[in-house]
């Protein structure tokens, strides 16, 4: 897709060298599996662009989810990404599909991923080896197939050598890297 339509498609301004560059990348890795991270300031359009991603691959016409992993509250994380039997807690009085599931054959887009606990990131790393997880209280082993794209705001090398990030879900999530430059380091896309 030529870069200007994609532009207008998506409601993106601005003609700066780092974002014409984050937009080919994007546009190039849509047609692949490959995991995606994207890095960038609050406000500068991850969820956008991972949903680009998404609107150019083979997986269009299928679930789009978006969960911002610091906004959930830790004791429930493991249930919003993986589901729960009936039973399985106080409070769970049905079984839920958690967003891999909904996802599956779709894509899952993990934002603020820095911000997600190691106990959840070991679980995240199994499904992203093999596709398959359990649900919270479960003992039959769920199979998905879920493109992930992944965001964060954090610097997730410092947070890896200081033991708050997994070294090898920092590896399998950043198969490709986006950086999308904020509006200060844009300055020929400000108008006066």
């Amino acid at each position: 897709m030529e870069l200007q339509s994609l532009k207008n498609r998506f409601g993106i301004i601005g003609n700066s060298p780092g974002l014409n560059h984050a937009l080919n990348v994007a546009a190039q890795v849509a047609n692949t599996d490959l995991s995606v991270l994207i890095n960038g300031e609050s406000g500068v359009g991850k969820e956008v662009f991972s949903q680009i991603i998404h609107a150019l691959s083979a997986r269009k016409h299928n679930p789009f989810i978006a969960v911002n992993c610091g906004a959930i509250p830790e004791g429930t994380i493991d249930s919003e990404l993986f589901g729960h039997e009936k039973g399985s807690f106080t409070g769970a009085l049905s079984e839920k599909k958690g967003l891999f599931e909904i996802a599956d054959k779709g894509t899952l887009f993990l934002d603020e991923i820095g911000d997600m606990n190691m106990e959840i990131q070991a679980r995240l790393l199994r499904v992203l080896e093999d596709g398959s997880f359990y649900r919270v209280g479960g003992t039959e082993k769920k199979k998905v197939d879920v493109r992930i794209i992944a965001a964060t705001n954090k610097p997730l090398k410092e947070l890896i050598e200081q033991g708050l990030f997994r070294k090898d879900l920092f590896y399998r999530i950043n198969t490709i890297h986006i950086t999308l430059p904020p509006l200060r380091e844009r300055k020929e896309d400000v108008v006066l």
